[in-house]
C-alpha cells in the first residue's frame, strides 16, 4: 500500500530506542509512521524528503524551556523548530502561567528568566482568558502551536496564587494547613489536566521584579520542608515528576532530592534537579554527579536524574545585566536599580566598590560564576579599542583593580559595553565524560529565556556535531544512536510522555539532519529581532544546513532553510502533550488561525 502522504526516502534511520542506525524509508500517514523498510514506493500525491546521506530521527525533546509567555505570542517557537525541536517541556524552575494574575506572572519571571517585563506583562494580559489548569490546556490548545508543549505547573505560581505573592515572599509568613491543603489540590487539578508534575525551586539567587515585591525570592524557596514533603507525596502516588533547583549556597537540599527520589519501603519519584556541570568556579564538583545519582537510584532504588547541557555553557552581558551577579550582594544591590542613572551613582560610590571588591574576591563563597575577568571578552563597545579584549588586561593597562576596570566601564558605557564569559563545560575530555555518567540526562537549554544572555536552541544539534566529530577517533566517546536516545526516547520514557520514539505506530515527528552541515557554525554568535517583544534583539542559532527537516504530526515545517506557508499563524502542528497518554496520539493539523482542536486520535489497541 503506497498512499502515504509523506515519504522520508534513503536515510539512515534512528529510532530513538538506542538501535543502530539502518537505511531505510519511512512512510507516514495521518500523523503517524506506518512503514519503516528498505524501499516504500510513492504514491501520486506523496510529498517526498529526500534524505540520503542524512540521519533520520525522532524530533529532538527540549525538556527545559521558559515559552511560557513567548508561547501566547509566537506559538511556533521557531528558534527551537528550526533546530530539530518537536517537543518543549515549559513550566520549569517553580515558574509557570496557570493560576497567577498577568502581573503576579510577570513579576515571577522577567527577572528570574532575564525577560522584557512589559511584554511578558502585555503578552499574559491579552492572552489569559483561563484560571484552571483545564483551562490552560483549552488555550494552549487553540493557538497554532508549531512544535508540542508538555508542562510542570510551577510551585511559586500556585503558591503565590493561594497565599498572594507579597505573603509567599515573606519569611515571617509560613503557608497554613488549609493553605497547603488547597496547593495540593490545585495540583491535583494539574496533573488531572496532563500535567507532568511541579516544579520547585530552592534558590535564594532568583529574584522578583517589579515594584511591589522588587528582590525578594521567588514563593517556593520560602517553603518548609513539609510543605515539599506534601507535595512529592501527591507526586509518588500519580506516578509523575517533581523538577527541582537546589540552593546554591548551601547546597544541602539536594539530599532532600536525592532521598525523596528513593523508593525504600515505598513507591519511588521521578526526580530531575539542576544542573550537571563542570563549572570552571568549582571543577571538582562534577565528579560528584554520577556517584550521588547512583547511591539514590541503585542503592535507594529511586529515579533520579540531573540535567546536562551538553555544550560550552557560555554566556553575554550588557553592562551588568547579567543573572551570575544575584549571586552576592553587592551584585543583587546592583541590579535591584532597573534605572541606569541610578545604577551609575551606585557603582561610583567608593564605598560600595569597597563591598564589591570583597565580594569578588571572597574565595570559598558559593559561586557558578568564576569572577575571573581574564575570562571576559568585551565583544561591543563604543570605544573600538577595547573590543576584542579581555577586561582583565585593560585592568592590567589601568594598573586598577578588575572590578574597578569593569565598574568604570559600565558607568562610562552601560549597557553598550557588551562581554561574554565562559560559566561551564570547557574542558572537552571531561564533559565527554560527564555525559555519559550515571543519572545524567540532557536537558537545561533554558530556551525563551535570558534572550540577551545565551542561546541554546541548538543544543541537540550541538551534541550531533561533537558526535559526529568524535567518529573519526579511535575511541569515539558516543555513537550516533546513542546521542539520538539521549536527545529523544530516553526523555519521553523518563517524563512519561508520548514522545522520542518513531517506530510504527508512533506520531510522526522527525528530525532529518545533514551530516555535512555539522561544523563550527553550530557555536557562532547570532541574533535576530524579535518582533513579539517589541523588535527587540535577540541571541539565537543559525546553522541551516544541519538540520535539512523537521516534520511535526507528519506535516513537514521546516525543509531548505524555510518554514512551511502560514507556519504558526494559520498552520499548528502541535497540541498539548499529556502525561502518560496512549502511544501515537495525534490531533489533525489546523490550518486555519484560531480554529479548534480537533478531538485526539488514538492509535489503535497494541499499535
Amino acid at each position: 500500500m503506497s498512499d502515504f502522504d509523506l515519504l522520508v526516502r534513503g536515510g539512515t534511520y534512528y529510532d530513538g530506542t538506542g538501535a543502530p542506525g539502518r537505511v531505510a524509508d519511512l512512510g507516514v500517514r495521518d500523523g503517524r509512521v506506518v512503514a519503516v523498510e528498505a524501499r516504500l514506493e510513492a504514491g501520486p500525491t506523496t510529498r517526498v524528503v529526500d534524505a540520503t546521506g542524512r540521519w533520520v530521527m525522532p524530533g529532538f525533546v527540549d525538556t527545559h524551556t521558559h515559552y511560557d509567555a513567548e508561547v501566547q505570542v509566537a506559538p511556533g517557537l521557531n528558534e527551537s523548530v528550526r533546530h530539530g525541536v518537536t517537543t518543549v517541556l515549559v513550566g520549569n524552575c517553580s515558574l509557570s502561567t496557570v493560576y497567577s494574575t498577568p502581573l503576579d506572572a510577570a513579576d515571577l519571571f522577567s527577572r528570574v528568566e532575564a525577560l522584557p517585563r512589559a511584554h511578558v506583562l502585555t503578552a499574559l494580559e491579552e492572552a489569559k482568558t483561563w484560571s484552571t489548569p483545564q483551562g490552560w490546556v483549552d488555550a494552549l490548545e487553540q493557538l497554532p502551536l508549531g512544535p508540542h508543549v508538555a508542562s510542570f505547573l510551577g510551585h511559586s505560581d500556585v503558591r503565590a496564587s493561594v497565599m498572594g505573592l507579597g505573603r509567599s515572599t515573606d519569611p515571617s509568613h509560613r503557608a497554613s494547613r488549609a493553605e497547603m491543603v488547597e496547593i495540593e489540590r490545585r495540583l491535583e487539578e494539574a496533573l488531572d489536566a496532563g500535567f507532568l508534575g511541579i516544579s520547585t525551586m530552592t534558590n535564594p539567587w532568583d529574584k522578583l521584579d517589579g515594584d511591589r515585591y522588587r528582590s525578594r525570592s521567588l514563593p517556593s524557596t520560602y517553603s518548609s520542608w513539609k510543605e515539599f514533603r506534601r507535595l512529592s507525596r501527591v507526586l509518588r502516588r500519580r506516578d509523575r515528576v517533581l523538577q527541582g533547583v537546589p540552593n546554591l549556597n548551601k547546597k544541602y537540599d539536594i539530599a532532600f532530592y536525592l532521598t525523596t527520589s528513593m523508593g525504600l519501603f515505598r513507591k519511588s519519584l521521578r526526580v530531575s534537579l539542576l544542573a550537571a556541570a563542570d563549572t570552571k568556579a568549582e571543577p571538582w564538583v562534577q565528579r560528584i554527579f554520577g556517584p550521588l545519582a547512583r547511591i539514590a537510584n541503585q542503592l535507594g532504588r529511586g529515579r533520579f536524574t540531573w540535567q546536562h547541557l551538553p555544550t560550552t555553557f557560555r554566556v553575554w552581558a550588557d553592562g551588568i545585566d547579567l543573572v551570575v551577579f544575584e549571586e552576592f550582594g553587592s551584585g543583587r544591590e546592583a541590579l535591584h536599580l532597573r534605572e541606569e542613572m541610578g545604577r551609575n551613582d551606585l557603582l561610583s560610590d567608593e564605598a560600595y566598590r569597597r563591598w564589591f571588591r570583597a565580594d569578588f574576591d571572597k574565595r570559598f563563597s558559593p559561586r557558578v560564576w568564576h569572577r575571573d575577568f581574564d575570562d571576559a571578552e568585551i565583544t561591543e563597545c563604543p570605544d573600538a579599542s577595547l573590543v576584542g579584549r579581555m577586561i582583565g588586561d585593560v585592568a592590567r593597562d589601568r594598573d586598577v583593580h578588575p572590578v574597578d576596570c569593569y565598574l568604570d566601564l559600565v558607568v562610562e558605557h552601560g549597557t553598550d559595553l557588551r562581554w561574554k564569559t565562559n560559566i561551564a563545560n570547557t574542558r572537552p575530555e571531561v564533559q565527554d565524560s560527564l555525559i555519559n555518567r550515571h543519572g545524567i540526562t540532557i536537558g537545561f537549554s533554558d530556551a525563551g529565556a535570558h534572550l540577551r544572555n545565551m542561546a541554546f536552541y541548538n543544543f541537540g544539534v550541538r551534541l550531533m556535531n561533537r558526535v559526529h566529530a568524535a567518529q573519526a577517533k579511535p575511541k569515539p566517546f558516543m555513537t550516533v544512536e546513542k546521542a539520538v536516545y539521549k536527545l529523544t526516547g530516553e526523555l519521553g520514557d523518563f517524563y512519561g510522555l508520548d514522545a522520542g520514539r518513531i517506530r510504527v505506530g508512533d506520531r510522526a515527528d522527525i528530525t532529518v539532519i545533514d551530516p555535512a552541515g555539522l561544523d563550527g557554525s553550530v557555536d557562532d554568535y547570532h541574533e535576530a529581532v524579535m518582533p513579539e517583544f517589541g523588535g527587540m534583539s535577540r541571541m539565537v542559532n543559525r546553522n541551516d544546513a544541519a538540520v535539512a527537516a523537521t516534520i511535526v504530526s507528519g506535516e513537514v515545517v521546516w525543509s531548505g532553510g524555510e518554514f512551511a506557508p502560514g507556519y504558526g499563524t494559520t498552520l499548528g502542528t502541535g497540541r498539548f502533550l499529556r502525561a502518560d497518554e496512549p502511544r501515537g496520539t495525534v490531533s489533525a493539523v489546523r490550518r486555519l488561525s484560531g480554529a479548534p482542536t480537533d478531538t485526539p486520535v488514538m492509535a489503535p489497541s497494541g499499535a
